[in-house]
Protein backbone atom coordinates (compact mmCIF):
# COMPACT_ATOMS: atom_id res chain seq x y z
CA UNK A 1 0.00 0.00 0.00
CA UNK A 2 1.49 3.28 -0.34
CA UNK A 3 -0.52 6.27 0.92
CA UNK A 4 -0.78 10.17 0.03
CA UNK A 5 -1.48 12.59 2.34
CA UNK A 6 -2.68 16.07 2.06
CA UNK A 7 -2.11 18.93 5.28
CA UNK A 8 -1.27 22.01 6.11
CA UNK A 9 1.44 21.10 8.93
CA UNK A 10 4.57 23.43 8.11
CA UNK A 11 6.39 22.05 10.78
CA UNK A 12 7.08 19.21 8.66
CA UNK A 13 9.89 21.31 6.81
CA UNK A 14 11.41 22.05 10.14
CA UNK A 15 13.86 19.02 10.74
CA UNK A 16 14.08 17.42 14.25
CA UNK A 17 10.35 18.82 14.57
CA UNK A 18 7.78 16.37 16.59
CA UNK A 19 5.76 15.71 13.49
CA UNK A 20 8.36 15.40 11.13
CA UNK A 21 9.50 12.33 13.68
CA UNK A 22 5.54 11.22 13.40
CA UNK A 23 5.24 10.75 9.78
CA UNK A 24 8.93 8.44 9.50
CA UNK A 25 7.37 6.53 12.01
CA UNK A 26 4.23 6.12 9.54
CA UNK A 27 6.44 5.52 6.81
CA UNK A 28 7.11 2.38 8.05
CA UNK A 29 4.34 1.32 8.02
CA UNK A 30 3.27 1.36 4.22
CA UNK A 31 5.79 0.70 0.71
CA UNK A 32 5.39 4.84 0.12
CA UNK A 33 3.76 7.90 1.98
CA UNK A 34 3.89 11.04 -0.01
CA UNK A 35 2.81 14.52 1.86
CA UNK A 36 1.65 17.32 -0.36
CA UNK A 37 1.64 20.38 2.29
CA UNK A 38 -0.47 23.15 1.19
CA UNK A 39 2.00 26.51 1.75
CA UNK A 40 2.03 29.87 -0.20
CA UNK A 41 5.78 30.99 -1.77
CA UNK A 42 6.10 33.68 1.35
CA UNK A 43 7.33 30.84 3.03
CA UNK A 44 10.31 30.37 0.88
CA UNK A 45 10.72 26.53 0.55
CA UNK A 46 13.10 26.06 -2.36
CA UNK A 47 12.48 22.27 -2.43
CA UNK A 48 9.98 21.00 -4.92
CA UNK A 49 10.72 17.31 -3.21
CA UNK A 50 11.93 16.94 0.25
CA UNK A 51 13.02 13.07 0.67
CA UNK A 52 12.95 12.72 4.94
CA UNK A 53 13.09 9.09 4.74
CA UNK A 54 13.83 6.18 2.57
CA UNK A 55 9.91 6.38 1.58
CA UNK A 56 8.83 9.57 2.61
CA UNK A 57 8.82 12.45 0.52
CA UNK A 58 6.98 15.85 1.22
CA UNK A 59 5.86 18.21 -1.25
CA UNK A 60 5.65 21.95 -0.66
CA UNK A 61 2.71 23.37 -3.09
CA UNK A 62 4.38 26.82 -3.02
CA UNK A 63 1.27 28.60 -3.84
CA UNK A 64 0.85 32.10 -5.23
CA UNK A 65 -2.41 32.12 -2.08
CA UNK A 66 -4.28 29.69 -0.44
CA UNK A 67 -6.88 30.14 -3.18
CA UNK A 68 -4.37 27.89 -5.20
CA UNK A 69 -3.96 25.58 -2.81
CA UNK A 70 -6.24 22.72 -4.58
CA UNK A 71 -5.48 22.99 -7.67
CA UNK A 72 -1.22 22.83 -7.03
CA UNK A 73 -2.11 19.72 -5.03
CA UNK A 74 -4.27 18.31 -7.88
CA UNK A 75 -0.70 19.23 -10.24
CA UNK A 76 1.47 17.44 -7.85
CA UNK A 77 -0.92 14.42 -6.84
CA UNK A 78 -0.67 13.45 -10.52
CA UNK A 79 3.45 13.40 -10.75
CA UNK A 80 3.32 11.49 -7.07
CA UNK A 81 0.79 9.12 -8.14
CA UNK A 82 2.47 8.47 -11.37
CA UNK A 83 3.50 4.63 -10.91
CA UNK A 84 0.97 1.96 -10.28
CA UNK A 85 0.23 0.46 -7.21
CA UNK A 86 -2.55 0.47 -4.50
CA UNK A 87 -2.85 3.72 -3.17
CA UNK A 88 -5.16 5.57 -0.58
CA UNK A 89 -5.63 9.22 -0.31
CA UNK A 90 -5.70 10.48 3.14
CA UNK A 91 -6.58 14.09 4.01
CA UNK A 92 -5.80 15.86 7.53
CA UNK A 93 -9.16 17.69 7.51
CA UNK A 94 -12.96 17.45 6.03
CA UNK A 95 -12.77 20.72 4.24
CA UNK A 96 -9.89 22.05 2.30
CA UNK A 97 -7.72 19.25 2.60
CA UNK A 98 -10.41 16.86 1.93
CA UNK A 99 -11.95 19.09 -0.67
CA UNK A 100 -8.61 18.57 -2.49
CA UNK A 101 -7.86 14.61 -1.95
CA UNK A 102 -11.88 14.16 -2.78
CA UNK A 103 -10.79 15.68 -6.47
CA UNK A 104 -7.58 13.45 -6.82
CA UNK A 105 -10.16 9.87 -5.73
CA UNK A 106 -12.60 11.20 -8.24
CA UNK A 107 -9.36 11.83 -10.69
CA UNK A 108 -6.90 8.61 -10.11
CA UNK A 109 -9.93 6.94 -8.84
CA UNK A 110 -8.07 5.45 -5.59
CA UNK A 111 -10.20 4.86 -1.99
CA UNK A 112 -10.25 8.33 0.19
CA UNK A 113 -9.45 8.79 3.88
CA UNK A 114 -10.79 11.74 5.54
CA UNK A 115 -9.32 12.34 9.05
CA UNK A 116 -11.10 14.73 11.35
CA UNK A 117 -9.40 16.17 14.53
CA UNK A 118 -11.92 18.88 15.58
CA UNK A 119 -15.84 18.85 16.47
CA UNK A 120 -17.17 20.66 13.47
CA UNK A 121 -20.48 19.66 14.17
CA UNK A 122 -20.23 21.65 17.62
CA UNK A 123 -22.84 24.88 17.09
CA UNK A 124 -19.27 27.02 18.77
CA UNK A 125 -17.65 25.70 15.74
CA UNK A 126 -20.34 27.00 13.04
CA UNK A 127 -20.87 30.44 15.13
CA UNK A 128 -16.71 31.49 15.01
CA UNK A 129 -16.66 32.14 11.53
CA UNK A 130 -18.26 32.97 7.84
CA UNK A 131 -15.12 30.57 6.93
CA UNK A 132 -15.93 27.84 9.56
CA UNK A 133 -19.92 28.30 8.14
CA UNK A 134 -18.35 27.45 4.90
CA UNK A 135 -16.25 24.56 6.23
CA UNK A 136 -19.08 22.60 7.66
CA UNK A 137 -20.79 22.86 4.65
CA UNK A 138 -17.66 21.29 3.11
CA UNK A 139 -17.37 18.47 5.01
CA UNK A 140 -21.22 17.58 5.06
CA UNK A 141 -20.66 17.73 1.46
CA UNK A 142 -17.28 15.43 1.65
CA UNK A 143 -18.07 12.91 4.77
CA UNK A 144 -20.87 10.67 2.97
CA UNK A 145 -18.41 10.56 -0.06
CA UNK A 146 -15.32 8.92 1.92
CA UNK A 147 -14.46 5.66 1.97
CA UNK A 148 -13.69 5.86 5.82
CA UNK A 149 -13.33 8.45 8.18
CA UNK A 150 -11.03 8.99 10.88
CA UNK A 151 -12.12 10.87 14.06
CA UNK A 152 -10.03 11.58 17.46
CA UNK A 153 -12.69 10.80 19.53
CA UNK A 154 -15.88 9.12 20.92
CA UNK A 155 -17.43 12.13 20.58
CA UNK A 156 -16.84 13.29 16.88
CA UNK A 157 -18.19 9.63 15.98
CA UNK A 158 -21.20 10.19 17.80
CA UNK A 159 -22.00 13.31 16.20
CA UNK A 160 -21.11 12.19 13.19
CA UNK A 161 -23.57 8.79 13.22
CA UNK A 162 -27.03 11.46 14.85
CA UNK A 163 -26.71 12.97 11.61
CA UNK A 164 -29.07 11.84 8.76
CA UNK A 165 -27.28 14.07 6.21
CA UNK A 166 -23.93 12.51 6.78
CA UNK A 167 -25.23 9.17 5.50
CA UNK A 168 -23.82 7.63 2.13
CA UNK A 169 -27.11 6.40 -0.35
CA UNK A 170 -26.47 2.76 0.85
CA UNK A 171 -24.66 2.61 3.94
CA UNK A 172 -22.49 5.51 6.06
CA UNK A 173 -18.56 5.41 5.80
CA UNK A 174 -16.57 3.45 8.20
CA UNK A 175 -15.71 5.12 11.07
CA UNK A 176 -11.95 4.54 13.32
CA UNK A 177 -12.19 6.47 16.64
CA UNK A 178 -8.03 6.80 16.71
CA UNK A 179 -6.90 9.63 19.68
CA UNK A 180 -4.24 11.24 18.86
CA UNK A 181 -1.08 9.43 20.72
CA UNK A 182 0.22 10.72 23.78
CA UNK A 183 3.52 9.00 25.12
CA UNK A 184 2.56 8.02 28.55
CA UNK A 185 5.29 6.07 29.66
CA UNK A 186 7.68 8.89 28.10
CA UNK A 187 5.61 11.60 30.20
CA UNK A 188 5.95 9.60 33.41
CA UNK A 189 9.88 8.44 33.25
CA UNK A 190 10.47 12.24 32.36
CA UNK A 191 12.69 14.33 34.81
CA UNK A 192 11.28 17.46 36.17
CA UNK A 193 13.86 20.40 34.54
CA UNK A 194 11.79 23.63 35.65
CA UNK A 195 9.74 23.66 38.79
CA UNK A 196 6.47 25.91 38.43
CA UNK A 197 6.17 26.50 42.30
CA UNK A 198 9.87 27.09 42.39
CA UNK A 199 9.69 29.40 39.49
CA UNK A 200 6.98 31.76 40.87
CA UNK A 201 7.44 31.45 44.68
CA UNK A 202 5.08 33.73 45.17
CA UNK A 203 2.17 31.88 44.32
CA UNK A 204 0.87 29.08 46.86
CA UNK A 205 -1.41 27.82 44.50
CA UNK A 206 -0.25 27.24 40.43
CA UNK A 207 -2.79 26.80 37.88
CA UNK A 208 -1.81 25.99 34.53
CA UNK A 209 -3.15 26.47 30.98
CA UNK A 210 -1.76 25.50 28.02
CA UNK A 211 -3.48 26.95 24.57
CA UNK A 212 -3.31 28.59 21.27
CA UNK A 213 -3.93 31.87 22.75
CA UNK A 214 -7.19 32.14 19.75
CA UNK A 215 -11.26 32.82 20.19
CA UNK A 216 -11.86 28.53 20.60
CA UNK A 217 -9.96 28.10 23.23
CA UNK A 218 -12.16 30.82 25.71
CA UNK A 219 -8.72 31.55 28.04
CA UNK A 220 -10.53 34.80 28.28
CA UNK A 221 -13.28 33.05 30.66
CA UNK A 222 -10.01 31.25 32.93
CA UNK A 223 -9.11 35.21 33.46
CA UNK A 224 -12.36 35.64 34.39
CA UNK A 225 -12.73 33.32 36.87
CA UNK A 226 -9.55 34.39 38.51
CA UNK A 227 -10.74 37.57 39.18
CA UNK A 228 -12.62 36.31 41.56
CA UNK A 229 -10.63 33.61 43.33
CA UNK A 230 -7.65 36.23 44.18
CA UNK A 231 -10.50 37.85 46.60
CA UNK A 232 -10.82 34.90 48.41
CA UNK A 233 -6.89 33.48 47.65
CA UNK A 234 -4.89 36.12 46.83
CA UNK A 235 -1.34 34.06 46.39
CA UNK A 236 -3.36 32.13 43.48
CA UNK A 237 -1.46 32.29 40.38
CA UNK A 238 -1.89 31.24 36.91
CA UNK A 239 0.39 30.65 34.08
CA UNK A 240 -1.06 31.11 30.45
CA UNK A 241 1.61 29.46 28.21
CA UNK A 242 0.98 29.86 24.34
CA UNK A 243 0.50 32.25 21.63
CA UNK A 244 -1.81 33.47 18.85
CA UNK A 245 -4.13 36.49 17.81
CA UNK A 246 -5.95 37.02 20.73
CA UNK A 247 -2.60 37.34 22.76
CA UNK A 248 -3.01 41.54 22.65
CA UNK A 249 -6.52 41.58 23.64
CA UNK A 250 -5.55 38.91 26.78
CA UNK A 251 -2.94 41.33 27.73
CA UNK A 252 -5.42 44.24 27.77
CA UNK A 253 -8.07 42.10 29.86
CA UNK A 254 -5.66 40.91 32.49
CA UNK A 255 -4.43 44.76 33.14
CA UNK A 256 -8.09 45.87 32.97
CA UNK A 257 -8.58 43.32 35.75
CA UNK A 258 -5.43 44.44 37.59
CA UNK A 259 -4.24 40.61 37.22
CA UNK A 260 -0.91 41.67 36.37
CA UNK A 261 0.60 40.15 39.66
CA UNK A 262 -1.67 36.78 39.44
CA UNK A 263 -1.42 36.01 35.83
CA UNK A 264 1.73 34.98 33.68
CA UNK A 265 2.14 34.75 30.13
CA UNK A 266 4.36 32.47 28.84
CA UNK A 267 5.26 31.52 25.09
CA UNK A 268 4.45 27.98 23.45
CA UNK A 269 6.30 25.36 24.29
CA UNK A 270 6.11 21.73 22.96
CA UNK A 271 7.58 20.12 26.56
CA UNK A 272 5.21 21.13 28.81
CA UNK A 273 5.92 17.65 31.48
CA UNK A 274 7.59 19.71 34.17
CA UNK A 275 5.18 22.23 34.05
CA UNK A 276 2.11 19.37 34.34
CA UNK A 277 3.88 17.62 36.99
CA UNK A 278 4.73 20.74 39.39
CA UNK A 279 1.46 22.54 38.40
CA UNK A 280 -1.57 22.06 41.35
CA UNK A 281 -4.41 22.27 38.54
CA UNK A 282 -4.79 22.42 34.89
CA UNK A 283 -7.13 23.99 32.90
CA UNK A 284 -9.26 23.40 29.20
CA UNK A 285 -11.48 26.31 28.59
CA UNK A 286 -12.49 25.84 24.98
CA UNK A 287 -15.69 26.12 23.29
CA UNK A 288 -15.02 22.60 21.09
CA UNK A 289 -11.81 20.60 21.06
CA UNK A 290 -11.36 17.42 18.79
CA UNK A 291 -9.57 15.51 21.89
CA UNK A 292 -7.61 17.84 23.54
CA UNK A 293 -4.10 16.00 23.98
CA UNK A 294 -2.78 18.66 26.34
CA UNK A 295 -5.72 17.49 28.68
CA UNK A 296 -4.40 13.85 28.04
CA UNK A 297 -0.97 14.74 28.99
CA UNK A 298 -1.80 16.35 32.26
CA UNK A 299 -4.01 13.54 34.19
CA UNK A 300 -0.71 11.22 32.78
CA UNK A 301 1.36 13.52 34.62
CA UNK A 302 -1.00 13.67 37.91
CA UNK A 303 -1.98 17.31 37.94
CA UNK A 304 -5.61 17.68 38.33
CA UNK A 305 -8.06 19.03 34.93
CA UNK A 306 -11.34 21.04 35.11
CA UNK A 307 -12.08 20.86 31.52
CA UNK A 308 -15.48 22.19 29.22
CA UNK A 309 -17.19 19.53 28.01
CA UNK A 310 -15.60 18.99 24.68
CA UNK A 311 -13.06 16.78 23.23
CA UNK A 312 -12.28 13.86 25.36
CA UNK A 313 -14.33 14.91 28.53
CA UNK A 314 -16.77 11.38 29.69
CA UNK A 315 -14.31 9.58 27.67
CA UNK A 316 -10.95 10.08 29.59
CA UNK A 317 -12.14 12.45 31.69
CA UNK A 318 -14.84 11.69 33.57
CA UNK A 319 -16.58 14.23 35.80
CA UNK A 320 -16.19 13.92 39.64
CA UNK A 321 -14.08 10.54 39.48
CA UNK A 322 -10.67 11.63 37.72
CA UNK A 323 -11.38 15.42 36.76
CA UNK A 324 -13.91 17.80 36.66
CA UNK A 325 -16.04 18.84 33.82
CA UNK A 326 -18.07 21.91 33.48
CA UNK A 327 -20.60 23.32 30.77
CA UNK A 328 -18.65 24.71 27.94
CA UNK A 329 -19.07 28.94 28.97
CA UNK A 330 -20.48 28.58 32.20
CA UNK A 331 -18.05 31.23 33.84
CA UNK A 332 -19.88 30.57 37.31
CA UNK A 333 -19.68 26.76 37.23
CA UNK A 334 -15.85 27.32 36.12
CA UNK A 335 -15.33 29.83 39.37
CA UNK A 336 -16.62 27.42 41.66
CA UNK A 337 -14.78 24.17 40.14
CA UNK A 338 -11.22 25.74 40.69
CA UNK A 339 -12.83 27.24 43.94
CA UNK A 340 -13.51 23.99 45.13
CA UNK A 341 -9.63 22.54 44.37
CA UNK A 342 -8.37 24.86 46.10
CA UNK A 343 -10.13 24.83 49.25
CA UNK A 344 -10.26 20.55 49.01
CA UNK A 345 -6.27 18.88 49.18
CA UNK A 346 -7.98 15.56 49.09
CA UNK A 347 -9.67 16.11 45.22
CA UNK A 348 -6.27 16.71 44.08
CA UNK A 349 -4.95 13.48 45.93
CA UNK A 350 -7.99 11.51 44.48
CA UNK A 351 -7.70 12.65 40.85
CA UNK A 352 -4.27 11.66 40.98
CA UNK A 353 -5.26 8.16 42.34
CA UNK A 354 -8.00 7.79 39.70
CA UNK A 355 -6.19 8.88 36.52
CA UNK A 356 -4.33 5.34 36.66
CA UNK A 357 -7.93 4.14 35.68
CA UNK A 358 -7.06 5.97 32.07
CA UNK A 359 -3.98 3.64 31.56
CA UNK A 360 -5.82 1.13 29.50
CA UNK A 361 -7.38 4.12 27.10
CA UNK A 362 -3.79 4.94 26.51
CA UNK A 363 -1.58 2.61 24.39
CA UNK A 364 1.80 2.21 23.23
CA UNK A 365 3.30 3.56 20.61
CA UNK A 366 3.65 -0.24 18.76
CA UNK A 367 0.08 -0.64 19.73
CA UNK A 368 -1.11 2.95 18.02
CA UNK A 369 0.95 2.59 15.11
CA UNK A 370 -0.96 -0.90 14.36
CA UNK A 371 -4.06 1.18 14.91
CA UNK A 372 -2.95 4.02 12.74
CA UNK A 373 -2.10 1.24 9.77
CA UNK A 374 -5.50 -0.47 10.37
CA UNK A 375 -7.63 3.03 10.00
CA UNK A 376 -5.59 3.39 6.39
CA UNK A 377 -6.72 -0.46 5.54
CA UNK A 378 -10.51 -0.27 6.93
CA UNK A 379 -10.71 2.47 3.47
CA UNK A 380 -9.76 -0.88 1.43
CA UNK A 381 -11.93 -2.75 3.45
CA UNK A 382 -15.11 -0.31 2.80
Amino acid sequence: MKVLSIGSDRNLFIEGSDVRRRVVEYGKLVEELHIIVFSTRKLHITNYMLCVADNVFLYPTNSWSRWFYIFDALKIAKFALKNNAQWLVTAQDPFESGLASWLIKRKLRIPLQLQIHTDFLSPYFWRESVLNKARVIIAKFLIPRADCLRVVSQRIKESILRRSDLRKTEARPPIVVLPIFVDAEKIKSAPIREDLRKKYPQFDFVILAASRLTREKNISMAVDALSEIVKKHPKTGLIIVGNGLGENSLKLKIIKLKLENNIILEPWSSDLVSYYKTADLFLLTSNYEGYGMTVAEAMVAGCPVIMTDVGLAGELLKNDINGIVIPVGDKLKFQEAILRVIENPDLKIIFKENRQKIGSSLCSKEEYLRNYQNSWLACFRG
